[in-house]
């Protein structure tokens, strides 16, 4: 038996194997990504619950409502309300421990101009009402599937 090969022989089968190695790889990373769903944005808000003033803390049953009354209205499609216990240093040095609410939302990335304008108002109320220095706010860009 005689084997011949030509020039498109070689380069045909060195296309084959190069869109094979190429292809390959790309499959199996395909298959390996965990990624589901969607672009979105994820905020967390840390909320105190200590006052100045040897007022008493925030209570749970007080910040429900602010839940519900702030909160909830800006975000109709759900949130996640951790309970924590929080640490800051406050003006004198000193450092304040203090039961915090931690509100988790969730939405979608093409919104987050105009969700954040709804999260800065919900900080500056809790802040005014509550009198607090802050509310601690992170972002971080997810993928979520619903």
């Amino acid at each position: 038996m005689k084997w011949t090969s030509d020039a498109g022989g070689k380069v045909g089968g060195g296309l084959l194997l190069a869109l094979l190695g190429a292809g390959i790889p790309a499959l199996v990373g395909a298959a390996l990504d965990s990624r589901v769903g969607e672009p979105y944005q994820e905020t967390r808000l840390y909320f105190g619950s200590a006052r100045p003033g040897g007022l008493p803390p925030v209570g749970e049953a007080e910040f429900t409502r602010f839940l519900d009354r702030e909160v909830t209205p800006a975000f109709p499609e759900g949130l996640t309300l951790q309970d924590g216990r929080g640490q800051w240093r406050g003006p004198d040095g000193k450092t304040v421990h203090e039961t915090s609410y931690e509100v988790v939302l969730l939405y979608p990335e093409k919104e987050a101009e105009s969700r954040g304008v709804r999260i800065e108002r919900i900080r500056r109320a809790y802040e005014g009402r509550y009198r607090q220095d802050s509310v601690g706010r992170s972002d971080d860009k997810v993928s979520a599937g619903f």
